[in-house]
């Protein structure tokens, strides 16, 4: 059986990704963590450092790298698109600025952030690889059937995919929706 808690033999996890985007429930997952695993992990007797979190942000990359047409017959210009990317990278940086202001209740805590662009699936999986984590944390956004078969669940992805425990908290008062 492989040691997912590091080498402290605390029992606690040393690094713990936790996935955040603009949503409520990423925030709630990334507070449930901070409480749970990071304030069990300070209280533990052993005095092992709380475990670093690695809070990962994707940005969707941009599809078109040249001007187009869109629907409504208008010319997407470079300036155009270079605005929609600034406009995506102030938007990444607020949900990270969100998120270490949620750290800041916990001082001692390590707080480390990576913003990637591309599919949430595959940035959440490769900064777990590439962070070493022990633990992945996320939000559900508590999709019916039909909406995680057409859309995909980020989630259940990442569950299948991630070699470390995968967390995956809901908000309190939300129900598994079956439809």
């Amino acid at each position: 059986m492989e040691n997912v808690t590091g080498g402290g033999g605390g029992g606690s996890p040393r690094r713990v990704v936790v996935a955040v985007d603009e949503s409520e429930e990423s925030m709630h997952a990334l507070s449930w963590c901070l409480s749970n695993v990071v304030s069990a992990a300070a209280k533990s007797p052993a005095a092992a450092p709380p475990p670093a979190v690695v809070l990962v942000h994707a940005r969707p990359a941009r599809p078109l790298y040249y001007p187009v047409i869109d629907g409504g017959g208008y010319v997407l210009t470079q300036e155009v698109m270079d605005s929609m990317d600034r406009y995506m990278a102030t938007a990444a940086d607020s949900v990270v600025a969100k998120a270490r202001d949620i750290c800041t209740a916990f001082p001692n805590v390590k707080v480390e952030t990576r913003v990637e662009k591309g599919d949430p699936r595959d940035v959440i999986c490769g900064a777990v690889e590439k962070a070493g984590a022990d633990m992945v944390v996320m939000g559900s956004h508590g999709y019916g059937f039909l909406q995680r078969t057409l859309l995909g669940s980020v989630s259940n992805h990442c569950v299948q995919h991630c070699k470390c425990p995968v967390v995956v908290v809901k908000r309190p008062g939300t129900n598994a929706k079956a439809s």
